[in-house]
């Protein structure tokens, strides 16, 4: 019998049945039935998460660490199990599922930490006898919407530090993957959250969403998704003077140059592209390579993509799983036949694959011949779809790798010192690898990049709190 969960709202679980949640390695398999909400509950949502701010605000840091440090603890000793229902209804592979849920775990230990490590400044006045204080405060309600792609790993590093710093929440995650999301707010509420400090709406963005958008009661809202998406976050969010940051697209370079170990840029182009189905905004969607190590860097990726094994999620052997739904397989397809009507090689996969189970297989897929200005270049397509684009030399390399309207991160593979230290200085992105993967971030760091793939303050790590806090100075009158 398929358990029915319920949207959290004012610490109470409410609701009735409205979506099933579907296993993309396995179509056949229901994972859950989640409650839908719709105006009126994100409404009540946004009034709990209002009425529990003064309190929790106030709370000292020790009653925030607890909540905090108790469901990182439970998230580190369930990572199997979460892991494995991750991968189940998203589609990455077992391996990742584990490895994103252990990420989650140690994102809640770490703003525990922060917890204890609040501080302000004392500085003197310019006036005699006067003090001045500096001091940081939660910024009030804020508004949560994540993504499908990472379902609890980026719940987790929006939802930890915006309750480390004394904030309310009302969460809203991706339709694709409630699972995760419901079992991450289940843990915090057990953990000791008082009621309406943490507030899950789960339902379609066109009504949960845009309920949050338009009330003026919610005083901060970070969004990660589409671009598009985005830009209606920024505009309603400038309606009412709130907060906003965004992480959105990418469409990520990985320069390879002719001084590069083979297999070290293989290896990046690999997982940076591929591994995740592709479906990182970090992937690294075009491989910018050299003339004189095209030719071998083509051939031995091609070498390891006939190797890999694409499969159902949760057998240990696969190391690529299925694409998480129909549109996304469909869009998928829709580039690949777009690439090819562009006149780019398509040298490798990009066909529809059958397995044992029903599912939403698709080769990986390696573009030859293509051109920064085609659309394939331009355009992110959020799949295990990837194209070369040929260059002269470095500097012809950094010039198309700067090209994009995005800028999330970059990377390069090479031995010289000379064009590491030049290509981490001169490349657009918020995030730059030296002979490493694009995809793939510590959770101590910050997170976030230039132009159309972010906006606001950083996320991750102590940056943080630039956008989880507001500034407040104080003067006092001594004697």
């Amino acid at each position: 019998m398929t358990v029915l969960r319920k949207n959290l709202i004012d610490g109470e679980w409410l609701g009735e049945a409205g979506s099933h949640n579907i296993n993309p390695s396995n179509t056949n398999d229901v994972v859950g039935e989640y409650a839908s909400a719709g105006p009126e509950e994100a409404r009540q949502a946004i009034a709990a998460a209002k009425a529990a701010f003064p309190s929790w605000s106030r709370s000292g840091p020790l009653a925030r660490h607890a909540v905090l440090k108790k469901a990182s603890d439970e998230i580190m000793a369930r990572k199997d199990e979460i892991g494995r229902s991750l991968a189940r209804e998203e589609g990455k592979t077992l391996a990742e599922g584990v490895g994103e849920t252990i990420r989650a775990a140690q994102i809640f230990d770490f703003f525990a930490g922060e917890t204890l490590r609040l501080s302000g400044e004392m500085v003197p006045s310019v006036r005699p006898g006067v003090g001045v204080e500096m001091t940081r405060e939660g910024v009030g309600v804020v508004g949560i919407i994540t993504p499908w792609n990472f379902p609890i790993a980026i719940p987790a590093w929006k939802i930890a530090p915006a309750l480390a710093y004394g904030n309310t929440i009302v969460f809203k995650p991706a339709e694709l993957v409630p699972e995760s999301a419901w079992t991450i707010v289940d843990i915090l509420h057990r953990a000791g959250l008082p009621k309406g400090v943490l507030n899950l709406v789960m339902g379609k963005g066109s009504v949960v969403g845009q309920a949050m958008l338009d009330s003026p009661d919610v005083n901060a809202i970070s969004f990660t998704g589409s671009v598009g998406t985005g830009k209606r976050v920024a505009a309603a969010s400038v309606e009412h003077m709130r907060k906003f940051q965004l992480e959105m697209g990418g469409k990520n370079p990985l320069v390879v140059l002719d001084d590069a170990d083979l297999a070290v840029a293989v290896d990046c182009a690999i997982n940076g592209a591929y591994f995740s189905t592709g479906q990182r905004c970090t992937a690294s969607s075009r491989l910018i390579v050299t003339e004189g190590i095209h030719d071998r860097f083509v051939d031995a990726v091609k070498e390891r993509l006939d190797k890999l094994v694409i499969g159902d999620a949760l057998d240990a052997k696969t190391q690529i799983g299925p694409v998480v739904d129909q549109t996304q397989l469909k869009q998928d397809e829709d580039y690949i036949a777009i690439g090819r009507q562009e006149g780019a090689e398509l040298a490798f996969g990009g066909e529809r694959l059958e397995r044992e189970t029903p599912g939403f297989y698709l080769r990986p897929a390696l573009f030859l011949g293509s051109t920064n200005a085609m659309r394939i270049s331009r355009e992110e397509i959020f799949g295990p779809v990837a194209n070369v684009i040929r260059v002269k030399d470095y500097d012809e390399a950094l010039a198309v790798a700067n090209d994009t309207p995005f800028g999330l991160t970059s990377g390069i593979c090479t031995t010289s010192l000379k064009h590491a230290t030049h290509f981490k200085r001169n490349s657009e992105a918020g995030m730059v690898m030296v002979n490493l993967p694009t995809a793939g971030v510590d959770f101590h760091v910050p997170f976030g990049g230039r132009r159309g793939s972010s906006y606001g303050p950083r996320e991750q790590g102590r940056y943080a709190m630039e956008f989880y806090t507001t500034v407040k100075t104080a003067y006092t009158l001594a004697g």
